[in-house]
């Protein structure tokens, strides 16, 4: 390994050396004079000096890098790469400014109007001001014919749909400030979170995070011709914040006190489109719907799809309800008793720590190992001034580790002990008939049951049917069902994980 320093980052050899020594490949690196020793406490003290180092070099490198974009975009107003904005295209600037980069071929970019597109653009504008709405607008452009951004440039975007304008393309346009001309840089920025809070070895999740608006870079001078002026889309953006304070203030008609519960909120689809069917209340009852408007008909031409599908919440659970029962019917009680016990077991065995208390214990666990090697690395002849410096980092980060535990409040739940079979057979036995029990429950009690159970519900309309699937998030399942097809009443047969639900009444006609 030629440069150390810059293959590892971070805790990463920690991470990946135990690999090496379990296949037994040695690892030569020439800062150690030969192979790395896994029993040498120097050794890795060295390793761990290089993951910090290059840490270090990585963070001064994206410092620089950022630094830099900010000024370009700043003071030079440089067009600095990426999907140009609907509206736009690329065309060339010049030779780049960097002599070396000029005579290896590198050119500067820049955006200039699109003809074709341009004049859409200040017309989404124009005509939001004058008082139309996103979806208003999206139709009347799916009206007119005009192709939807990602279908105008389909090159660059074969990962959406090219169907139709949606509400959220014309929103996108009308929150972007480089139409009125100016080169504007940082609205998104890259986060790393971990994976697994308890275990940060796993590594990081990179996703991209919307900046707020004061901390956009904006060009100091017009960088490419504007589509529409600064006060138009200042007028814009008042408008915006105009409508959404009237949306907050205005009294909803015929509101009930409370906030209703919809059971299968977002399970639900439909087999025609594919949809999800959102639910509503309609004459005491709730329905699951699916509405194929214009703009639906847009996205999905010569689909004959009725206007409205509608499915009653309470037939579906009706049915449902006497499925999941059938876990404590007589032939297979004994079977959900064992299975429950031993999910008991599981999480009582399980840590009771908040995820922000098992954080800091980590930390201060990573000090007190960092303490022990530099204490080795002093045993082993290290200097002392350095390694001395290393030792009051170490503490220093402990004792911060420290308050923030002690900081926190103490919400660990105390270690009840696992249910026996037994213990959980007289609950089922106290409790009678679990179907009836399951019925009669409340929709805030039912919501996290079938949570749990990974319910999905998909509707055929035309055949009046729906298909139940469950795909637990807990470990224990039903592989198949032991009888093959059992008949639950007229209407439900349960077979392989699936309940199929046949000749479902209509839903009422839509007034509206």
């Amino acid at each position: 390994m030629g440069e150390p320093q810059r293959t590892f980052y971070g805790n990463q050899f920690g991470n990946t050396f135990p690999v090496f020594v379990h296949f037994r490949i040695p690892l030569w690196v020439p800062e150690v004079g030969g192979p790395i020793d896994p029993d040498n406490e120097a050794h890795d003290l060295v390793m761990s000096i290089f993951g910090g180092m290059s840490k270090g070099e990585r963070n001064r490198i994206k410092i620089r890098v950022r630094t830099a974009m900010s000024s370009q975009a700043q003071l030079q107003g440089r067009y600095l790469g990426g999907r140009p904005p609907y509206g736009y295209r690329i065309t060339d600037a010049g030779p780049h400014p960097n002599p070396a980069k000029a005579a290896a071929g590198q050119r500067l970019h820049k955006l200039e109007p699109d003809p074709a597109t341009a004049p859409v653009v200040l017309r989404i504008f124009t005509i939001y001001v004058d008082g139309m709405s996103d979806e208003a607008i999206a139709l009347r452009l799916n009206r007119d014919g005009i192709p939807c951004p990602s279908a105008h440039d389909a090159a660059r975007n074969p990962h959406r749909t090219k169907k139709a304008w949606q509400a959220g393309a014309v929103r996108a346009i009308l929150h972007n400030p480089r139409y009125t001309g100016h080169e504007v840089w940082n609205k998104q920025r890259k986060e790393e979170r971990l994976l697994d809070i308890d275990d940060g070895t796993l590594g990081h999740r990179t996703t991209m995070t919307h900046n707020p608006i004061d901390e956009w870079i904006w060009s100091n001078e017009p960088a490419h011709e504007p589509l529409i002026t600064k006060e138009l889309f200042e007028a814009a953006q008042r408008a915006r914040r105009q409508r959404a304070r009237a949306y907050q203030r205005q009294e909803r008609p015929n509101r009930r006190s409370g906030r209703r519960a919809y059971v299968l909120r977002g399970r639900v689809r439909c087999t025609l489109c594919g949809r999800k069917m959102q639910p509503t209340a309609i004459r005491d009852r709730v329905y699951y719907r699916c509405e194929y408007k214009e703009q639906e008909a847009a996205l999905y031409p010569g689909l004959d799809h009725p206007r409205t599908i509608n499915l009653r919440e309470d037939i579906i659970c009706r049915a449902l309800d006497a499925w999941i029962a059938r876990a404590f019917a007589p032939d297979r009680l004994t079977a959900t008793i064992t299975a429950l016990s031993q999910a008991s077991i599981a999480a009582s065995a399980a840590q009771t720590q908040t995820p922000e208390q098992a954080q800091a214990r980590q930390a201060i666990k990573e000090c007190e190992r960092r303490l022990a090697r530099y204490q080795a690395a002093l045993d082993s002849g290290a200097d002392p001034a350095v390694v001395t410096q290393w030792i009051n980092d170490a503490q220093r980060d402990r004792e911060a580790a420290q308050k923030k535990l002690d900081a926190l409040p103490t919400v660990t739940r105390k270690k009840e002990p696992p249910l026996t079979a037994d213990q959980i057979r007289e609950i089922t036995d106290r409790l009678g008939d679990i179907a009836q029990r399951i019925q009669a429950a409340d929709a805030e009690k039912k919501e996290p049951l079938y949570e749990a159970l990974g319910i999905t519900i998909t509707y055929d309309n035309a055949t009046r049917t729906a298909t139940v699937r469950s795909r637990p998030s807990i470990p224990y399942r039903y592989k198949e069902c032991p009888r093959g097809e059992l008949t639950a009443d007229d209407t439900a047969v349960l077979a392989q994980g699936r309940l199929h639900l046949h000749g479902l009444p209509k839903g009422p006609t839509p007034t509206s």
